[in-house]
């Protein structure tokens, strides 16, 4: 579990960038009182955020840093077509990052947690500041929602267990991790023992009504089909057979053609300044 092909992921990692846009939107907008000139988004995959953070401060230097080229390629192919100014740098993540800094703002969505040590992590990220920079982590949040409680068949509250699956997978792949540290998951705190002042957490709601339009729709699917390739074992056969319907392009009752499908959930957003 703890060796992820983000290549082959790719495509489902920019799906779900682009659909969780508006809470990147409103992180940012937390930001807009800075004036940063050097900008770093580190484990920034194919660029979605790496972009949006481009477009926010126009004047600074933004640098997408990953370590999978091919992501790199897809995220300089979207400044492209977006018109905005972004460099990509190659870096695995955390044992690249020493030659990155100083940066005025430093940006890493959802790596930390694919760290042993994810305290040695961020004192890593925090390292990467220059005085008065500011460090934004992006953490936790709630588990997204797409489904009525009752699809209509199978037994009612698929999407509980789908979760609880994910939890367990998730337990699983932190405690295979070379050089897993327990540590209580208090992102806030964490930031504090990385040195890091003025400290807050934010939660920003992602909220697609339906009925869902193509790319948040397309991102459900990805997403479930993730959950099908993960949880195969796991699931009894009844609930197999459900998540088979819902991705059968076919079925009425699948997430492609659904009247019902949403998307909503909330993503939390840890920031602290280097004094």
């Amino acid at each position: 579990m703890n060796d992820f092909d983000w290549v082959a992921m790719a495509d489902m990692l920019e799906l779900e960038g682009e659909a969780e846009t508006p809470s990147v939107r409103q992180a940012l907008a937390e930001l807009k009182h800075l004036t940063p000139r050097w900008i770093l988004d580190v484990g920034s995959g194919p660029g979605v955020a790496a972009c949006r953070l481009a477009a926010a401060f126009p004047q600074a230097e933004v640098i997408a840093v990953d370590g999978a080229p091919e992501l790199l390629a897809r995220a300089e192919e979207r400044a492209e077509r977006l018109g905005v100014r972004l460099r990509t740098r190659v870096a695995e993540f955390p044992a690249g990052l020493a030659d990155l800094g100083p940066a005025d703002l430093v940006w890493s969505a959802r790596v930390v947690h694919h760290v042993g040590d994810q305290q040695g992590a961020l004192d890593q990220l925090a390292g990467l500041l220059v005085p008065g920079g500011v460090l934004a982590v992006v953490e936790g949040g709630l588990p997204a929602r797409w489904l009525p409680r009752d699809l209509g068949f199978g037994r009612p509250g698929l999407q509980a267990r789908l979760d609880a699956g994910m939890a367990e997978r998730f337990n699983q792949m932190r405690a295979e991790l070379p050089g897993s540290v327990a540590v209580v998951e208090d992102w806030p705190g964490m930031l504090r023992a990385a040195g890091l002042t003025e400290v807050r957490s934010k939660a920003f709601l992602v909220d697609h009504p339906a009925p869902l339009g193509d790319v948040p729709r397309r991102s459900v699917r990805q997403a479930l089909e993730r959950r099908r390739a993960v949880l195969g074992e796991l699931l009894d056969v009844e609930d197999l057979a459900a998540l088979d319907r819902l991705l059968d392009p076919a079925d009425p009752g699948g997430v492609d053609r659904r009247a019902d499908l949403f998307l909503l959930t909330a993503t939390s957003v840890h920031f602290g300044r280097r004094p």
